[in-house]
């Protein structure tokens, strides 16, 4: 299906080239609707701004399946979303995660009426917001809260990863660490607490700290002070912490909470702010809907294998829900301004996805 490629890749760059960071997706958002009101589709949206269509079935009464990809970026919305296009590589902030992705659930249409597939049952397909940063996946919590345990499956898009299924959620949590200080002058007042000393201090020790092998620490911003010749009244970091076991997570959380109160003294206030959480959650392996994403790879020459990723499907499969992620196509640098696409492997991630939708509609 080559015509029906380049059509998808074309819309995967006028997608990418729509700002959308966390939080403001709402033109990003807009463009979609209109996309899938041109193909006829039933079209609404939700209060925290997701874009739902829906593509009738044959018993429109039966368990639906929910297909979703999310609409927002890393980047700021002034970031330059230059693209650099070739017959094999496609690069540009944005276009793997998930410019390619939400354009795929238009793909996805196409595929099915290509092949006059008439699925048995509804299909919901969901440019869905806030799966990045701190948007804390309150899209898919909006989906889940709607749909509840009624889809036979739920499968989220990602434009990299093709060749792996997510079945399991990779658990998150991430706190916001802020000292405060009194500060003062770096000469008449020396000796006096800093927050930034206070808080890299604190961090360090986090950082020595033996982890778990499946669990991670990572601190993403750190900000503070007022001036070079100034003791910092404040600095705030923001801490990212992941687990692949609950018990793990917990652990790694309850260690940031114990330093931060360790640091507080007279003179020194820290606050500890949990600001983010990503449940974890699971469906084995030899579920039917894991594999039939497997097989449809497999299929195809890939290998096909099981994983575990911090996706929307997280909060699905944190719930009981069937539940997986598939990835597109093959690419790099996600989350980098260098990132890239493969698009000759997208056509078969297009009918990898297509394969699963149909199977999940029959579990």
């Amino acid at each position: 299906m080559p015509n029906l490629l380049e059509r998808l890749l074309d819309l995967a760059v006028a997608i990418q080239q729509i700002p959308a960071p966390t939080g403001q997706e709402a033109a990003r958002a807009a463009f979609v609707k209109q996309l899938f009101a041109a193909e006829g589709l039933a079209v609404e949206t939700d209060a925290v701004g997701n874009v739902y269509a829906r593509l009738p079935g044959g018993a429109p009464t039966a368990r639906p399946v929910v297909v979703s990809a999310h609409l927002d970026t890393v980047f700021p919305a002034n970031t330059p979303l230059s693209v650099q296009r070739s017959a094999h590589r496609i690069a540009g902030p944005g276009i793997g995660d998930n410019s390619v992705a939400v354009a795929a659930l238009l793909g996805l249409v196409w595929v099915l009426r290509a092949e006059n597939r008439r699925l048995p049952t509804d299909l919901w397909l969901v440019a869905n917001v806030g799966e990045e940063g701190l948007g804390n996946l309150k899209g898919m919590k909006s989906i889940v809260a709607r749909f509840g345990a009624r889809p036979r499956a739920y499968i989220v898009l990602e434009g990299l990863g093709l060749g792996w299924v997510y079945p399991r959620a990779l658990g998150v949590r991430r706190y916001a660490l802020t000292v405060r200080t009194p500060g003062g002058h770096a000469w008449a007042n020396a000796g006096a607490p800093s927050a930034v000393h206070i808080l890299a201090a604190l961090i360090t020790r986090l950082e020595a700290q033996p982890r778990p092998r499946e669990a991670s620490f990572n601190v993403g911003t750190f900000h503070g002070g007022v001036s070079i010749n100034t003791i910092a009244p404040e600095a705030r970091a923001e801490i990212d912490l992941r687990a692949v076991h609950p018990a793990d997570l917990e652990a790694l959380a309850q260690r940031v909470e114990a330093e931060a109160h360790r640091a507080r003294r007279p003179g020194v206030e820290v606050a500890c702010e949990r600001i983010g959480d990503r449940p974890t959650g699971s469906i084995p392996t030899d579920h039917p809907l894991v594999q039939a994403a497997l097989m449809a790879l497999r299929r195809r020459g890939l290998s096909g294998r099981t994983a575990v990723a911090s996706t929307d499907a997280n909060i699905p499969l944190s719930r009981g829900y069937p539940a997986i992620c598939l990835g597109l196509t093959t690419g790099g640098g996600a989350h980098t301004l260098q990132e890239f696409i493969h698009t000759r492997p997208l056509e078969t991630g297009l009918a990898v996805l297509a394969e699963t939708v149909t199977a999940a509609t029959r579990l």
